[in-house]
């Protein structure tokens, strides 16, 4: 048997898709560690075996420990690892991609570099959020208007069903514990949903850092894509959360989320959105191989064989 150093990579063929992964399992106050391809966790209670395979995004909450055999078979297995806690969401690690194709990136980067592409996507976007309203005229002001409008009105009702009052968003950074019950319950939701969506961001093999909405951070396409997700389960789940008890209210809402998430068979839901997004068009599942297929750029959008001197093709 050979050990964990000499071991070969998984490929993505051998790794279970995101869509049928576990959304996220978050631990506290706990020494992670690995055994053949399976991390611990290990606390007072004793060992807990978890597959790391099936992994989609792991949460690391206040006194967790990890040791780098942990890390190592947590990133070939293409798990995220975030460390939350009091502080908000720090997204520390990614896990590799579950696809050898570069289709998607490339697609992503095509409609990001251009500003009329980008702006359908953004369009596009708002549609996903808000069906039933037509937004291919609106302008990039217009989209922010209407969906800061939108969101707003959101957290209106449910604080009505809720039975709750609300006075807005509030939420200072590194200050959990300032904000009311109701906004530590969202802060608690949207640290989920932005774990879920980095790691499927990162497992389809896309730039998390080319946004069509957001801009100017390496998290820019990640916030798109939890914004997708925002008004239909971390906001409702937050405030009925909320609702019931202000006890325990960051692991009450994580586990809330995490039940609402496979409910509606989110992780699935998520991979076929960005699919959708950055390449409507495709016949062939761009994310679906792990297959090695490396190719040079020639000229005129041309691709040629790699592997091979093309000097001999030109005469010097």
């Amino acid at each position: 048997m050979s050990t964990v150093g000499k071991r070969p990579a998984s490929t993505p063929r051998e790794l279970t898709r995101m869509s049928d992964r576990v959304s996220f399992l978050y631990l506290e106050r706990c020494l992670l560690h690995r055994e053949d391809n399976a991390i611990t966790a290990e606390d007072a209670d004793g060992v807990t075996h978890i597959p790391s395979a099936t992994i989609g995004t792991l949460l690391l909450g206040p006194g967790t420990r990890v040791t780098h055999q942990a890390m190592s078979v947590l990133g070939d297995s293409g798990a995220g690892v975030v460390w939350v806690g009091e502080q908000g969401v720090r997204f520390y690690s990614g896990g590799r991609s579950l696809t050898r194709s570069a289709a998607l990136v490339e697609a992503q980067a095509r409609l990001w570099a251009n500003q009329r592409t980008r702006l359908d996507v953004a369009r596009a976007m708002y549609r996903m959020r808000f069906p039933g309203e037509d937004p291919s005229r609106f302008s990039r002001h217009e989209l922010l208007g209407r969906e800061g409008r939108r969101v707003k009105a959101s957290y209106r009702e449910q604080a009505a069903l809720a039975g709750l009052t609300w006075n807005g968003r509030r939420y200072v950074p590194g200050d959990f514990d300032g904000g009311d019950t109701v906004n530590q319950a969202v802060t608690a939701a949207a640290q989920c949903m932005y774990g879920i969506a980095q790691t499927t961001v990162a497992a389809l093999g896309c730039a998390p850092g080319l946004g069509f909405i957001h801009s100017g951070h390496e998290l820019a396409f990640v916030l798109d894509i939890a914004d997708l997700y925002k008004t239909e389960v971390a906001i409702p789940v937050a405030f009925e959360i909320a609702a019931q008890s202000p006890d325990d209210i960051g692991s009450r809402t994580r586990r809330a989320v995490r039940d609402r998430v496979n409910e509606i068979n989110l992780l699935q839901r998520c991979v076929n959105d960005i699919k959708q997004l950055l390449a409507p068009d495709a016949h062939d599942d761009p994310a679906d191989t792990d297959t090695d297929q490396v190719t040079l750029q020639s000229d005129y959008g041309m691709d040629v064989e790699s592997g091979r001197n093309y000097a001999e093709d030109f005469d010097w």
